[in-house]
């Protein structure tokens, strides 16, 4: 063989090599896009990922090995989140993992060949994403919250807190198809208690200020949050209100009641980004998304801040004291 032969085959076998020792241990690297409303730095998004990236170690996937992460942050403006998904797909990633109603939205606008898994969404069914829980029959599937049965609960348990209650305002994401379900599960369900809700509903973080002038002009005796990207980017804000004007703050997932709202009932959305990783697994190992049923939450989280109960005078009952499944004092 001759010299100029020799080094060009040399150069061409060290430069595949790295490739030939990954094919030789039979690993291949797969590209997880995540599709995110939230900013990067909120720490309830970095509970839920690190809960996620748990989820696969336990399934033997880890960063760097074997999977990497292609990250989309919306940064709490959800007009942002069409172009992000449309970067994801045409980065062609492996999988899209993605939470709430708009994202979800987003991600099936983009592409109907990746596979895109829920890791929460409210009313996966009554949305549209799917074509059953049993048999999602496309590319989506996942977790769903069945947030639209939850919403009658919520406002069970706020009569229960408040026997004397009889006007409450509700806000949520104009533009969450899911919100627009649970509003209408509420809104059937409130005569029944004896009770009127004034709807607020939010397009983005601009419109908050608007939201909490019409709770004191609709002079609400309690506030009910629909829980999303949107509206927990704002739960600081939320909460602040709540305790100035003294009024008892109902959510759906506990991160607001950590923040210092009266309460909260619905399943823990870190434990669902785990089980995500389940689907994430399946999919890389082959499964179709269009045949794995899409799961619901069994277990349902009633947290109670005593804190914030005392800050704003109010008597909790021993019943509902006795039902919760955390107390934060």
């Amino acid at each position: 063989m001759r010299r100029r032969e020799f080094l060009t085959l040399l150069s061409l076998t060290t430069a595949a090599w790295p490739f030939a020792a990954r094919a030789q241990h039979g690993e291949r690297i797969w590209r997880i896009g995540i599709l995110q409303g939230f900013a990067a730095s909120d720490p309830e998004w970095q509970r839920r990922f690190t809960a996620f990236k748990q989820g696969l170690q336990e399934l033997g996937w880890s960063e760097g090995r074997n999977v990497t992460f292609e990250l989309r942050f919306a940064d709490n403006k959800p007009g942002r989140l069409p172009n992000l998904a449309a970067e994801l797909a045409q980065a062609k990633v492996d999988v899209i993992v993605t939470n709430a109603a708009q994202p979800v939205e987003a991600a099936r606008k983009a592409t109907s060949s990746i596979p895109i898994v829920m890791a929460t969404v409210g009313d996966a069914l009554g949305a549209g994403y799917v074509a059953s829980l049993a048999r999602p029959g496309g590319n989506v599937t996942g977790l769903t919250l069945v947030a639209t049965e939850q919403s009658a609960k919520r406002l069970q348990l706020l009569k229960e807190f408040l026997p004397d209650l009889l006007r409450v305002a509700v806000l949520w994401n104009a533009n969450a198809s899911g919100h627009r379900l649970q509003l209408k599960e509420m809104e059937l369900s409130a005569p029944t208690l004896g009770l009127s809700i004034q709807s607020l509903p939010m397009g983005d973080a601009g419109e908050f200020d608007a939201g909490f002038r019409g709770v004191k002009e609709a002079n609400a005796q309690a506030l009910v949050t629909m829980d999303d990207p949107l509206v927990q980017s704002q739960r600081a804000r939320i909460v602040e209100f709540a305790r100035q004007q003294r009024v008892p703050l109902m959510a759906e997932f506990r991160p607001i009641t950590e923040a210092g709202g009266l309460m909260s009932y619905g399943p823990n959305q870190v434990d669902m980004w785990r089980r995500a990783a389940t689907y994430v697994d399946k999919i890389f190992k082959g499964a179709n998304p269009a045949e794995l049923p899409v799961e619901q939450p069994t277990k349902f989280e009633l947290v109670v801040n005593l804190r914030t109960a005392r800050e704003i005078g109010i008597e909790l009952p021993t019943s509902i004291l006795l039902r919760a499944d955390e107390l934060i004092e």
